[in-house]
């Protein structure tokens, strides 16, 4: 099978691209390295793709919709997944341009390049941030997730919606996979795992917010990337029990599926701090803030639906998964 793996010198999708090959696969990355947050991060994992039989990689923006034509053209792929995306609900306040043009515009070339070039399987990823001002947990994908409370996390709810209109109209069959604070080696700075350790090892404060009363399904990458490639492997078909008199979400008369991909088990925040802290060998200085805008107070997964179709099962707690990427953390950056 040929695939297109979008965002691939991101954190997921340079995982998933390594595992696809292992598999067998032709992959195609697109990335457009920019400068949300290291370069040389970016350009770190995708060396570890470069040179590996069935792999290629192409510099662009999703974006770029001349480009994206060509890619498509040229690439002839039969399934696409599409991870990238401006990502970051803090960002999204301070610069919201960016996520109009990668996860709505940037979303649209991909939809179309899927739809005229006879894709048979589109995957994207979605995020646990659709379910918004939610309050019952676990979050399930039979929930409403019309009451975003973040820019990022209206636009991912778009891509589901959009996604949807082109299985109805045109047939595409497409699976939007929901993923819940994915952490793990080669991960993203902005997140609570490296931000907690950089600054824990450089004997800095670490910023709490909502005075440490959160909670979040902590998933790791190697369970998340398992989940994806399986999702992939598996197209989407119309649910012959879908009624529009009480319709399902998840589901659709349409080849569509919605599917939360996590880690289904709630963790306290202070519980993964301490974990971090363990593996660090040091304890955290601690600054306590209120809760952020756009912020959520918890998360959890319902997986029982991506479970039931392909037999999704993580396997990694944080008390295997911190002790990983704080390793990977030290030798990466010699600390």
């Amino acid at each position: 099978m040929k695939y297109l793996v979008t965002g691939a010198a991101g954190f997921i999708g340079s995982f998933t691209c390594l595992e696809l090959l292992k598999k067998g696969h032709q992959v195609v990355g697109v990335d457009n390295l920019n400068d949300y947050y290291s370069v040389q991060l970016k350009k770190d994992r995708q060396a570890r793709l470069a040179g590996k039989d069935g792999y290629q990689f192409e510099l662009l923006d999703i974006a770029d919709r001349e480009a994206m034509d060509r890619l498509f053209k040229e690439g002839q792929f039969d399934v696409v997944i599409n991870l990238a995306a401006q990502a970051g609900v803090r960002y999204s306040l301070s610069n919201p341009h960016a996520y109009a043009d990668s996860n709505l515009v940037g979303f649209t070339n991909i939809l179309e390049g899927c739809r005229h070039h006879k894709v048979k399987h589109l995957v994207f990823a979605s995020s646990s941030s659709v379910y918004g001002a939610n309050a019952k947990l676990p979050f399930s994908v039979e929930h409403g997730c019309d009451h975003p409370i973040s820019l990022y996390a209206a636009t991912k709810r778009c891509n589901e919606m959009m996604a949807h209109s082109y299985a109805h109209l045109y047939k595409l069959p497409v699976t939007g996979l929901r993923f819940f604070t994915v952490y793990g080696p080669w991960g993203r700075p902005d997140m609570a795992a490296f931000l907690f350790t950089k600054k824990i090892l450089s004997g800095e404060p670490i910023d709490v917010f909502n005075n440490g009363i959160h909670k979040r399904d902590f998933t790791f990458v190697e369970d998340i990337v398992d989940g994806v490639v399986k999702v992939s492997a598996q197209t989407a078909v119309s649910d012959p029990d879908w009624s529009a008199d009480s319709p399902n979400p998840a589901t659709s008369e349409a080849p569509y599926r919605i599917y939360n991909i996590g880690n289904n088990e709630s963790v306290a925040l202070m519980d993964f701090i301490r974990t971090v802290e363990k593996a660090c060998g040091k304890e955290a200085e601690i600054n306590y803030l209120p809760m952020q805008t756009g912020d959520v107070e918890a998360t959890y997964a319902n997986i029982d639906a991506i479970k039931d179709a392909v037999g999704f099962e993580p396997q990694t707690s944080i008390d295997v998964g911190i002790p990983k990427f704080v390793e990977w953390y030290r030798d990466y950056y010699q600390h």
